[in-house]
């Protein structure tokens, strides 16, 4: 590696006694950073051997050591660089801070935070205005609405994946109060609450018509979770087109850059707003807007960069658990690699992200061949797809017709009929008089 150290990567040959400090100023630092073992000073993989006993180590290290707790704060990968396995630990910036050595406690021998591409002891006044600042109405100090909870479908989850809660899983998994009591994660994740996620689909690209109301929810939040998924990918159409090589396809929407957006908002909603996330598809887009937008030690630069301040710890660990999430930081990124930063929408009390459908690619070009035949009876030089043939039927039919019942007969996307229409305006073949309510089509060929 030709990198070199700097205000968030951190490279160190082996595990070393300040491996809890480096971890530490990261934690407290705005940005988080990443901490790279078997990496020398100067950019070079040395790699380690041990490295199922190296992994266990720093997360024992990282869990047992530092306070406040940093479940769902940090990620230890494997890499392979230069031919050589390292290991790669991706620390986000905590929302508990200041974060400290357990043994030394919340005092300058034991704070940490980044100061440029090292670590820098913070003084009694960083240490006292950090935790003035911090977030103190967190889901893990709300009590849940109810204490009668049970988690049989988190349970079956975790078992799925070969892993098993036992008697003790409420405490560490952060499911309780300072006072042993059941708090909203705990709530959130139970077999039964009153939350739900909306899910709502109109005829056109604004919110006049409606056409389903869903409510996906009052259940453990990740089978909440699957069940949206499952929906969504039953909405988002493939094109398809068989070619000599094989089948070639197109997703109306981004399958993946979908899912990590859902699973974003879902995880990172303010539910203290008493607000769920809500999916909205239109005839043109889906958005997907989640309560609280940016955390406050977050700028959408930051955001956009994938730095991370996770504001639902506890159940970012929870779902990375059961596989629903891959890697800490990583959602937007997989995001920004298939839709550029305009699908984000920034907002005071909201985030909201929006993919425009993508059209068929390969619509026009199977149609022409398809229907020279019908088309030589319109025009001897003019060739319209078969979407537009269909609708300049209706509209020969019906010179009444609206927009809104052509997507009713057709079951095409607003957008497509909209450009089908303007091309059969443009080559004459109809026109509008009169307004969109009470005007009529006019036949021109």
């Amino acid at each position: 590696m030709k990198n070199t150290e700097n205000n968030r990567i951190e490279y160190k040959q082996q595990l070393n006694d300040d491996f809890e400090k480096e971890v530490i100023a990261f934690l407290n630092y705005k940005e988080g950073g990443i901490i790279y073992i078997g990496i020398n000073k100067n950019g070079q993989a040395i790699g380690i051997d041990n490295l199922d006993q190296m992994q266990l180590q720093i997360k024992d290290r990282i869990k047992n050591n530092i306070q406040p707790s940093t479940l769902g704060l940090f990620d230890v990968i494997v890499e392979k660089i230069d031919n050589k396995d390292v290991i790669k630990i991706v620390i986000s910036s905590g929302t508990e801070k200041p974060y400290y050595l357990r043994k030394k406690g919340r005092v300058p021998e034991g704070c940490y935070i980044r100061v440029g591409s090292s670590k820098e002891r913070m003084t009694l006044d960083m240490i006292d205005e950090m935790y003035a600042k911090r977030v103190k109405n967190s889901l893990k100090e709300i009590e849940s609405p109810r204490q009668d909870l049970t988690f049989n479908q988190l349970k079956i989850y975790y078992e799925e994946h070969g892993l098993k809660l036992n008697d003790n899983f409420a405490k560490n998994l952060n499911l309780l109060t300072a006072d042993g009591k059941y708090n909203y994660n705990a709530y959130l994740l139970a077999d039964e609450n009153n939350v739900s996620i909306k899910l709502v689909k109109y005829l056109g690209t604004n919110k006049f018509e409606l056409i389903e109301n869903h409510e996906y929810g009052y259940c453990c939040i990740i089978t909440a979770t699957h069940r949206i998924l499952d929906r969504l990918v039953a909405e988002n159409t493939v094109y398809a087109k068989i070619e000599y090589k094989g089948r070639k396809e197109v997703e109306m929407i981004d399958s993946k850059a979908l899912k990590e957006a859902v699973i974003n908002a879902i995880v990172h909603s303010d539910y203290t707003y008493s607000t769920s996330p809500i999916i909205e598809l239109y005839s043109d887009r889906i958005e997907i807007t989640s309560g609280g937008g940016l955390p406050q030690e977050l700028s959408q630069e930051e955001f956009l960069e994938g730095v991370t301040a996770p504001r639902n710890k506890e159940l970012i660990r929870v779902f990375k658990d059961v596989d629903l999430i891959e890697n800490i930081g990583s959602g937007v990124l997989r995001i920004l690699e298939a839709y550029d930063k305009s699908c984000f929408k920034f907002m005071d009390h909201f985030l909201r992200v929006s993919f425009q459908y993508r059209e068929n690619p390969f619509e026009y070009e199977d149609n022409v061949s398809e229907n020279d035949t019908i088309n030589d009876t319109l025009s001897d030089t003019i060739k319209l797809t078969k979407n537009e043939q269909q609708i300049f039927k209706l509209i020969i039919n019906n010179s009444q017709i609206t927009r809104e019942e052509i997507v009713r007969e057709t079951k095409l996307s607003d957008r497509t009929i909209s450009r089908a229409i303007k091309h059969l305006q443009d080559v004459n073949f109809i026109s509008r008089e009169g307004s969109k309510k009470t005007g009529h089509w006019k036949i021109l060929k």
